[in-house]
């Protein structure tokens, strides 16, 4: 990247007082007055702006220096990885630790910062999308589960201790949902009056979830607390159930490409949540905790756990079986009548008789997935994200305040009032580094480190006729320099949710 630039040191001014050190100062002002009547020329019709780090569309900018960030990024303040915790063993809770991106606040539970709170708010639009379009509807269930509905699956004694139990005052016992097949079934059996006219039904919702991991580790990729994109549908036959099945794997399948992510989807165990089909979404990765093997000849692939012992043959055409590690992003279960049967969710068929609703229930590992991207994107000390995903998708870093390039600030703050106004999508995603007492490769380190996945910088060529800007697309690497009208036909093609 820049690393093997010179640094950009600050311009020193000296008072002259021999007869050529008169003239030189004279000099150096008429340069200085030529140039500010280039940026003059080019400011024409712009209005001046204050900095405030709020609603863009009220016309105010958003800036670096207001940004809540408990982490500083200078690097006598990051905190080395043999000074925290000896579980920091992974890239992304490394580096989301080091830039501010998450806060630890007990064992398994971290705060999540201002810039992880906007990317998990695009994910889970880019989550709505996908779920709307194959008819989910969403919902929000409680996070207090009574106990007695895990009773009447049993599951309140098969989870052990991975429940998280309480009381209240009354004695009445509950536990905090790891997930929600006994209080979604209840709440579809508590209405008489479902036509198999409204099925499929898909109750989706986007919430806290809670586990009592007996080792939480790896930042947000193994929580205690994390959140979950859970859907269930419901259905009037097996055959529809498993067609519901499909459309919701589909939906998982183009979730990832629309990421950038290339995730595995593998035959599964069905586990505690039960079922007569499981199937998992595995993102391959050195650090993950799961294992699961593929044929390179049929596409065949399962988790090791449902294939026999030490079995090295596909079962589908006998192929060698290739074994990989990943990350559990996604889970699927088709759990026919497991759930309804017990609960009495029914529906009324065409004759008007009542009928076991077919289900299947569908997890996101919402903060799971962020994770698991900045691991598999990101290299040793710079954040890389999914495009659609990044906090913010342009940076501004603006000259140094006293170079010679200063007189061009303005420049930069009317392109960031261009992009704003040119470009409605990307209000609220351009940020202004306004902190120019740093030089520009400092600031520029700093937002490699970020990934931003634009940063354009007002530097010498900023100071021409017409003012190009230097822009750099941090996940290709490529710098191109462009006039203020470039820049705004180069950003039109970002995509944003």
């Amino acid at each position: 990247m820049r690393a093997d630039l010179p640094p950009r040191g600050p311009r020193v001014l000296h008072k002259c007082f021999s007869g050529l050190g008169v003239m030189k100062g004279l000099l150096s002002r008429c340069r200085a007055l030529s140039v500010l009547a280039i940026c003059s020329h080019q400011l024409s019709g712009s209005s001046p702006h204050r900095f405030y780090h709020c609603d863009p569309e009220r016309g105010k900018r958003l800036v670096l220096s207001r940004m809540f960030q408990p982490q500083n990024l200078r690097e006598d303040q990051v905190l080395s990885l043999e000074d925290t915790s000896g579980d920091l063993t992974c890239k992304s809770q490394r580096l989301m630790l080091q830039v501010g991106l998450i806060h630890p606040a007990s064992p398994g539970c971290y705060h999540l910062l201002p810039y992880t709170v906007r990317a998990m708010e695009k994910l889970e639009r880019v989550i709505d999308q996908e779920m709307r379009a194959i008819g989910g509807q969403k919902v929000n269930m409680p996070s207090l589960s009574p106990g007695e509905l895990w009773r009447a699956t049993n599951r309140w004694d098969l989870m052990g201790k991975e429940l998280l139990r309480l009381r209240d005052r009354h004695g009445k016992e509950y536990c905090l949902g790891p997930t929600h097949e006994e209080a979604v079934t209840a709440l579809v059996a508590s209405q008489k009056t479902v036509s198999y006219k409204q099925l499929p039904l898909l109750l989706y919702q986007v919430t806290r979830k809670f586990r009592d991991e007996p080792r939480p580790r790896f930042g947000l990729l193994r929580g205690r607390e994390f959140y979950m994109k859970d859907m269930y549908s419901f259905d009037s036959s097996p055959e529809a159930a498993r067609h519901t099945y499909g459309l919701v794997c589909e939906a998982y399948g183009s979730l990832f490409r629309r990421l950038g992510l290339r995730c595995i989807r593998v035959q599964a165990d069905v586990g505690s949540i039960g079922g007569t089909a499981s199937h998992e979404f595995q993102l391959p990765a050195d650090i993950g905790e799961d294992r699961f093997a593929v044929c390179s000849g049929c596409g065949f692939s399962a988790n090791t756990e449902t294939l026999r012992w030490l079995q090295t043959d596909c079962p589908s055409c006998r192929g060698p079986l290739t074994e990989a590690r990943g990350i559990e992003v996604g889970h699927t279960f088709y759990l026919g009548t497991k759930y309804s049967s017990i609960f009495n969710a029914q529906f009324t068929d065409a004759q008007g008789k009542p009928c076991l609703a077919e289900m299947g229930c569908y997890g996101l590992g919402v903060t799971r997935i962020l994770a698991a991207a900045i691991e598999v994107l990101s290299t040793e000390d710079c954040l890389r994200w999914p495009g659609l995903l990044a906090p913010y998708q342009v940076c501004l870093i603006p000259p140094k305040k006293g170079s010679k390039e200063e007189v061009a600030a303005e420049l930069m703050d009317h392109l960031y009032d261009l992009i704003t106004e040119a470009l409605p999508q990307l209000r609220g995603e351009v940020l202004l580094d306004d902190r120019t007492h740093r030089t520009i490769g400092n600031r520029l380190k700093d937002a490699n480190k970020f990934g931003y996945p634009f940063v354009i910088i007002a530097g010498k060529r900023a100071l021409e006729d017409p003012a190009h800007f230097e822009v750099w697309s941090q996940n290709t690497g490529e710098v191109v320099f462009l006039t203020r009208e470039g820049v705004t036909e180069f950003l039109s093609q970002v995509r944003v949710v």
